[in-house]
């Protein structure tokens, strides 16, 4: 998992409340449970005019105009600005894996669905919460200026404005180490590798059946 410190980057604005996991990975393309290769399904139903499936070459599909990440302002954006309780709906880690294989590293939101919540820091994204007048003021400043981008500071825990203004907001503890270092469940059973062998090896010569 990729290490998060500072992120600067640009914003692309989902103006929607109660985005579900369905709608950011719809459910046909679950069957895989590799982490890479969803970010060209992420949103499908809302970024293409057409039915997607998995297998479809997504180059040649008709793009949803209307659709903000089809949008050119918005191209290459690592930070995704949305409305309240986003996330909701079913459990599915792939939401996460397509957020980021897309290019998103943060998200900012009034508030998100509990287990997606914990499924971004899992995966190397952060998700922010703000105030919903805080949010609001993000939308109207992402709308007013083309190429807006935000700094995001984890260990300071601010988001700063082109302008200078800064947000402050939480994040547990043992998460931002987790991100700050990059270090996911398999990173974190790793940094004790060394005990993990210690224990096998006198395992095995206290009971060598085991291994037989």
């Amino acid at each position: 998992m990729d290490k998060f410190t500072v992120l600067n980057g640009l914003v692309a604005p989902l103006d929607r409340a109660n985005v579900d996991t369905d709608a950011i990975i719809p459910k046909q393309f679950l069957k895989s449970i590799k982490r890479s290769g969803f970010g060209p399904n992420a949103f499908d139903e809302w970024r293409y005019l057409d039915h997607g499936e998995p297998g479809m070459d997504n180059s040649v599909r008709p793009l949803n105009p209307d659709f903000v990440l089809n949008q050119a302002r918005y191209q290459g954006a690592q930070i995704l600005l949305t409305r309240e309780n986003f996330g909701c709906g079913s459990s599915r880690e792939h939401a996460p894996w397509a957020l980021l294989d897309y290019g998103f590293r943060a998200i900012i939101a009034p508030s998100f669905a509990d287990i997606f919540f914990n499924n971004c820091f899992k995966n190397g994204i952060l998700p922010i919460v703000l105030d919903a007048a805080e949010v609001d003021r993000l939308f109207n400043e992402v709308a007013a200026q083309e190429g807006y981008r935000l700094v995001i500071d984890l260990e300071a825990q601010t988001v700063t404005t082109p302008s200078g203004h800064v947000f402050g907001f939480q994040v547990d503890s043992f998460r931002k180490y987790c991100l700050l270092h990059g270090l996911d469940d398999i990173g974190l059973t790793l940094q004790h590798a060394d005990k993990i062998r210690a224990y096998e090896a006198r395992r095995r010569q206290s009971e060598p059946w085991v291994f037989m």
